[in-house]
């Protein structure tokens, strides 16, 4: 489904795009630079605050645009201080955006390090088993433009939280497509807000602190590959097997790992980083050594990097994480293979930070 807003937002759009859209009305192409300054490095939340701005422009901009074409319907702050935001659309889609903080020793948690997580769709498609994103089915992608107002939003709180930072700084260090839906499956929009961030003009967030996540879209991938900008990969492992992935995962099916494994190194050649393997632990169902000692041979022959995520629990949905000493013994055997992993700390759990919990609890108290 392709959503049509009924005013274009500015988000997204480039210098040269701006331009054309002012020059009917008679505005001359300079503004379209101070307009790009008030929403990336000053960040207002209405074209009234551009005071550079001639009436005229503003009253122009009020009639034909949109400031954001998404607004902050709730914000939940955890115990370990991660923050999920929940995103109402123009035509009341729902979709969440976290920020997680990392503490560093003898740095407050508001200074700490931080990433912001980032939905591309309202729902998914593809029915990963484990995941609350997919629970009611995909109903469409996002616009780039709501895509890069997620982080509008997080700047701003942020921003308001310490007043002290400076404008043009963006107060957060990392930003992973990892949110609700399936980047690929919504190529297009994703990789336009890439450029955004990147661009000097936009937000102007280093390409190598940016990472995408995917559940395996083989031909996305080789076409993400030929894209110039030199950002990051992360593919949704889960399974070290076919038989195992695609028992959580059905996109296997479609482009089994024998096609996958192929794409994803084609990327790591042509962009020269190291991948991440992402590996949702199961009990029972992806955490056997055997799994470990087949994951260990993929992160070896793709000379990637290993990131153990202790399953988050989902309402209504029956998996379980495994207990500490297996999630140990599995983190074991890929030490002993001398591969580069982390196993991930558990974050924002009473506030059922897993993707899509927030918004399928407050369409359920819609429709009660």
């Amino acid at each position: 489904m392709r959503f049509q807003p009924s005013k274009p937002s500015l988000y997204g759009m480039s210098p040269d795009q701006l331009v054309a859209f002012l020059k009917p009305a008679g505005f001359p192409a300079f503004r379209a630079k101070q307009i790009l300054d008030w929403l990336y490095r000053k960040r207002v939340a209405s074209f009234k605050e551009m005071t550079n701005l001639p009436t005229a422009l503003i009253e122009w901009l009020d009639l034909n645009a949109c400031m954001s074409p998404n607004s902050v319907l709730l914000v939940k702050k955890a115990s370990d201080v991660t923050e999920k935001l929940l995103l109402e659309g123009e035509d009341k889609s729902l979709v969440e955006t976290v920020l997680i903080r990392y503490p560093q020793r003898g740095v407050g948690s508001e200074s700490s390090r931080k990433t912001i997580c980032v939905s591309s769709q309202v729902g998914c498609a593809y029915g990963c088993k484990f995941c609350a994103s997919g629970l009611a089915g995909w109903k469409r992608d996002l616009t780039d433009a709501e895509i890069i107002a997620q982080f509008i939003h997080v700047a701003r709180i942020e921003q308001e939280r310490d007043a002290s930072r400076p404008d043009q700084s963006v107060p957060f260090d990392n930003i992973v497509f990892m949110g609700m839906g399936e980047p690929l499956a919504n190529y297009d929009n994703v990789v336009n807000a890439i450029r955004t961030l990147n661009a000097e003009w936009g937000l102007h967030f280093g390409a190598r602190r940016i990472t995408v996540s995917t559940s395996g879209l083989v031909p996305q991938i080789h076409k993400l590959a030929d894209e110039p900008i030199q950002f990051r990969l992360a593919l949704s492992l889960h399974g070290a097997t076919n038989e195992v992935r695609q028992k959580i995962m059905p996109i296997n099916k479609r482009y089994p790992l024998e096609e996958l494994i192929p794409a994803v190194q084609a990327f790591s050649d042509k962009h020269g980083r190291m991948l991440t393997l992402e590996f949702i632990l199961i009990d029972s169902v992806n955490d056997s050594f055997e799994q470990a000692h087949k994951l260990a041979q993929i992160a070896q022959s793709l000379h990637a990097h290993v990131n153990i995520i202790p399953y988050n629990r989902v309402e209504g949905l029956p998996w379980k994480r495994p207990n500490i000493n297996r999630q140990m013994a599995f983190s074991k055997i890929l030490k002993e293979a001398r591969i580069s992993h982390t196993v991930r700390k558990e974050k924002g759990h009473d506030i059922d930070a897993a993707c899509g919990q927030l918004r399928l609890q407050t369409e359920k108290q819609r429709q009660a």
